[in-house]
């Protein structure tokens, strides 16, 4: 799954350009009417705070952004979710939770990544917009989603996150994310090649832009005057999916404020960890049981550390998309294998359910300091979880 070739992005390119079918015959001349399509709905959090969410830009003036057409400082949308209170509130007209995405955000996602269109647009939350955090510093959790995706398709481990009283800032890469919609209006789309001539050095310098986007973000959150999240941070950790992974280990590797960090099925290119290894806690939670930048990375690690295995487990698994799948109608509109790679074998809410569970004990013990066993060692509790290297208790 982790040849470079066989990456998401190259998938994807090839099912929007037509180059893959976009559905079996039979399927396409029985289209589900709208009335009768599912709709989605991310599974509730589990925590015990109520969940806000806001979106921000920030500029680093301090860069040149490498992927724009026009030379200029790099600039990036956050999304923030944060804990606001307990318990979580009940639905109510006067304050819904907030839309998925926007509209154009949505149609790009769904031309890219061959959903039903219109999917995007009816999809369930459990944020509001807005409310104040709640009282106290704030751990804070940065998260880097998967090359050609968007910060929107990790939202549900956002909103369990902040549930738990994390702050979670998520950040879209412009340029690498399918599209980035900003406060004037503009919609940027995706610009980066499907297939480089060299993808070493392509891996290098996407990490790279990534890694500098990671640390711009804990820049702004640990600002003295106006933070970001309006509360002050005081431990950051770093989670990733796919080449988010790769970001948020080199991002650990030359930035010390990031005291922890977890890898959501990402094969480690476009850095050096691997050879280096990593001074603190990392854990890697794949859905293939291993591969050569994972093995090296466990030889040279010098802290805790855990590579733990999804047993039938997708690439996506640690994502909405199983969530997302059947309203999107993603069986009849992904080929094989490109469905059974992706989204694995296992059922969606208990793809959900381990994910956030592992994400939320590792976090609640090295930004929150409270232990959780299920890291400890296998437990009944999530039979799919597979301990495949331990360091450290």
């Amino acid at each position: 799954m982790f040849t470079r070739r066989a990456a998401l992005a190259v998938a994807l390119a090839a099912l929007g350009s037509g180059a893959l079918p976009t559905a079996p015959a039979t399927a396409a001349a029985h289209p589900r009417s709208p009335a009768t399509a599912p709709v989605a709905v991310l599974p509730r959090p589990t925590g015990r705070h109520s969940v806000s969410t806001r979106s921000l830009p920030l500029t680093d003036f301090g860069r040149t952004d490498p992927f724009a057409s026009r030379p200029g400082p790099r600039k990036l949308m956050v999304q923030l979710w944060y804990p606001t209170g307990s318990p979580a509130p009940a639905p109510h007209p006067r304050n819904p939770a907030v839309p998925y995405t926007d509209p154009g955000t949505a149609a790009a996602l769904e031309a890219d990544w061959g959903m039903r269109p219109g999917v995007l647009k009816g999809v369930g939350t459990h944020a509001r917009a807005g409310g104040r955090p709640a009282p106290g510093a704030r751990s804070a959790v940065v998260l880097s989603h998967g090359r050609g995706a968007s910060r929107i398709l990790t939202s549900g481990l956002a909103e369990e996150l902040a549930s738990h009283g994390h702050l979670v800032a998520a950040v879209d890469h412009t340029y690498d994310a399918a599209a980035v919609r900003f406060p004037d209006g503009r919609l940027v789309l995706g610009a980066l090649p499907a297939e480089p001539d060299d993808w070493d050095a392509q891996d290098r310098l996407e990490v790279a832009v990534r890694a500098a986007d990671l640390r711009c973000v804990a820049d702004a959150l640990g600002r003295r005057r106006r933070p970001l999240a309006g509360v002050a941070v005081h431990r950051i950790g770093l989670l990733g999916h796919s080449l988010g992974g790769a970001a948020a280990a080199e991002a650990m590797r030359t930035d010390r404020r990031f005291v922890a960090g977890l890898d959501l099925d990402g094969g480690l290119f476009g850095t050096t960890v691997p050879e280096t290894g990593l001074d603190r806690p990392f854990l890697l939670l794949t859905s293939s049981p291993d591969h050569e930048t994972w093995a090296n990375w466990r030889a040279h690690h010098r802290s805790w550390g855990r590579h733990l295995h999804l047993a039938g487990g997708g690439h996506l698994s640690a994502t909405d998309v199983p969530a997302l799948a059947d309203a999107a109608g993603l069986r009849e509109r992904w080929p094989e294998p490109l469905f059974s790679d992706y989204l694995g074998t296992i059922a969606p809410h208990r793809a959900a359910t381990v994910t956030r569970a592992c994400t939320t004990a590792f976090f609640d013990r090295f930004l929150l300091g409270l232990h959780r066993p299920l890291l400890d060692a296998p437990g009944h509790r999530h039979p799919e979880l597979r301990f495949l290297w331990t360091r450290g208790t």
